[in-house]
């Protein structure tokens, strides 16, 4: 195989989605192939019936192995060679076998080390590494969340000063290692409105959320909060941060689709392997009908790209480190800048969100 390019994995998600529309369009700009090296973990036949389906100018070179990969081709690995039933806009077990099968070969070719990053086309079930983070993303706003696959009345419990703590070191490690942002700044959200003078309407604040981000200062960990989610996305605040840590999905997610209309992706971090993946789902009621937008997809290549390159350059000087030649001065003046008044007080002097520069 030829090295001189990062090699992309694609995964070919569930083949009864938008998955292969969304790739087709992705590679239409003959430019993407001086980027990268693609491999589509799929299989032809549903590949060219979705392209014949959508009528999409679409060229594809079939190969067997990974190592069989060529510069400036698109490369179609055969992960399935029987016959695929394709339901256009139906969710079936077939489908879903489908991106499974795929899925767990470029986990395999990857432990290989036959490429180097993995964009994973949209699937009805997909699984998340309890040790990752997934941080949601545009070039304006970044999200990760404490709490993922928990029903609501489950929440509370679930959230430990622990929990925080372990997502927060992921998310700031990811800012500075994947998107080499050198000091990060992370507002953490409440899980509970203000209730006026008497504080938080529930005791996580005092009791939990507020010990951590004591915990995570300790650590030269920048983390700010805890803030209501209104306010912080409500007022555009969050532009004054580079991450959000939300306590739970709907809070973190719900005003972040709301914000990112298009071109949104997810990158899960804290794992040897890039994974990207664009934010929008499946989306079964418009499969085969061609109007699925293709620059999710494009930014989730751009981004895990970025990311393998932002992590070798990161980790190149810290083979091989200096000795320290001086102890530097902490500086406070951030932690004053941010500073979260107390719930009572956010009633009596409304907060100043002027945007600073």
């Amino acid at each position: 195989m030829e090295n001189n390019k990062i090699r992309v994995a694609i995964t070919q998600g569930d083949t009864n989605g938008v998955g292969y529309e969304v790739i087709m369009k992705a590679f239409e700009d003959p430019a993407m192939l001086d980027l990268c090296t693609p491999i589509i973990y799929g299989s032809p036949k549903v590949a060219t019936y979705h392209r014949n389906t959508l009528q999409i100018e679409s060229n594809f070179s079939i190969i067997k192995t990974a190592e069989e990969a060529k510069d400036m081709r698109v490369n179609m690995l055969t992960v399935i060679e029987d016959e695929v039933k394709v339901d256009m806009g139906q969710p079936t077990p077939e489908s879903a076998e489908a991106a499974r099968i795929s899925y767990e070969k470029a986990k395999e070719d990857y432990q290989k080390g036959l490429f180097d990053v993995l964009v994973t086309a949209p699937a009805n079930q997909e699984s998340t590494d309890p040790k990752a983070l997934v941080v949601y993303m545009n070039d304006n706003l970044r999200v990760a969340l404490v709490t993922k696959d928990v029903a609501i009345k489950e929440v509370s419990e679930a959230i430990t000063q622990q929990k925080i703590i372990e997502k927060a070191r992921l998310f700031h490690q990811s800012l500075r290692r994947d998107m080499r942002i050198a000091n990060p700044r992370i507002a953490v959200l409440s899980l509970n409105p203000p209730s006026g003078n008497d504080g938080w309407q529930g005791e996580e604040e005092e009791e939990v959320i507020i010990p951590a981000i004591a915990a995570l200062e300790q650590e030269g960990i920048q983390a700010f909060g805890p803030y209501a989610a209104d306010r912080i996305f409500g007022t555009s605040d969050y532009l004054r941060f580079d991450g959000v840590l939300a306590m739970y999905y709907d809070q973190g997610l719900a005003p972040f689709k709301s914000i990112v209309t298009e071109g949104s992706i997810r990158l899960t971090t804290g794992l040897p392997l890039i994974i990207t993946a664009p934010c929008h789902g499946v989306d079964y009621a418009i499969a085969g009908q061609g109007i699925e937008d293709g620059s999710a997809m494009r930014h989730a290549i751009f981004t895990a790209i970025d990311v393998f390159r932002n992590r070798s350059n990161y980790d190149e000087p810290l083979q091989n480190p200096l000795p320290k030649l001086y102890h530097e001065k902490r500086d406070d003046s951030e932690k004053v800048r941010f500073a979260q008044p107390r719930a009572k007080d956010l009633f009596k002097k409304a907060p100043n969100t002027e945007k600073t520069e």
